[in-house]
């Protein structure tokens, strides 16, 4: 499902318009931060769940949903970070967590680095670890831009079937609406730049409470990673969901939330 938000808002922020969609409304502050090709939406069944116990704002990322896109924007790491920062100010959250998926999860380190005073805490849902002269991510691009062309055309759920084959109908129907606000630019850029801008030096600069979960079906962070980032931040916490690939919660939904625990509140 889709989840029924409190109300979708537009806000302005770091000098564009940012969409988000708001859960819950009660509990700590907590900015879920999607991946590449995720629109806020397609995380309501997430946020719906987590809006039990706290106060949930899922944000269209720039190029992605209902926020700003088109081809003067900015879509590197940097800029989508400054924006998260930007949000939780222009919202006057207080110290809100952050809880980001895959390329949500490079930005929410990014902004906690940025601004270690105005979050509270991070967890990071199997972020892309690849960079320069390390292991490629797992997935192709083609995968991405096939889909979003076919979306921007028009397809259908079962159309969307043969790149998510796991997924339930309600999700595909999800995507296969959505898909097409996936600006393709900003996807191809953020997706180069999962192989250029390596995540790991900002490891040692985090300060604080950091949570990674990683997916034990996944292909994207392995052993050696763990290792290294453990090295480089020894307070990471690492948390295992062992039959979920990358997309954890449509994966393994139960397994998700059992691996989060009170992190969010702790």
């Amino acid at each position: 499902m889709s989840g029924q938000a409190l109300y979708g808002a537009n806000i302005s922020a770091n000098g564009i318009r940012q969409h988000y969609l708001r859960y819950g409304g009660k509990g700590p502050a907590v900015i879920l931060i999607p991946g590449i090709t995720s629109p806020a939406i397609t995380w309501g069944f997430v946020a719906e769940r987590l809006a039990e116990r706290y106060d949930v704002y899922v944000l269209d990322v720039r190029g992605r949903g209902l926020s700003s896109t088109g081809p003067d924007l900015d879509y590197g790491l940097d800029a989508m970070a400054a924006d998260v920062v930007a949000f939780a100010s222009a919202l006057g959250l207080s110290k809100p967590a952050l809880l980001g998926h895959s390329m949500g999860a490079r930005i929410a380190i990014r902004a906690a680095v940025s601004a270690p005073r105005a979050f509270s805490r991070l967890a990071l849902i199997d972020p892309p670890v690849s960079g320069p002269g390390r292991r490629a991510y797992p997935s192709k691009l083609p995968w991405y831009v096939d889909s979003i062309r076919l979306a921007t055309s028009g397809i259908d759920a079962e159309g969307m079937r043969a790149f998510c084959p796991t997924w339930t109908d309600e999700q595909l129907k999800l995507r296969a609406e959505w898909l097409h606000t996936c600006y393709e630019p900003a996807i191809v850029t953020a997706f180069e730049d999962f192989h250029k801008d390596d995540i790991f030096p900002d490891l040692p600069k985090l300060t604080l409470p950091a949570m990674l979960m990683v997916a034990g079906r996944g292909g994207v962070i392995e052993k050696v990673d763990e290792e290294e980032a453990l090295s480089l931040q020894p307070a990471l916490e690492i948390v295992h969901v062992p039959n979920a690939g990358h997309m954890i919660p449509w994966d393994d939904f139960d397994g998700f939330f059992e691996a989060l625990g009170d992190f969010l509140s702790r």
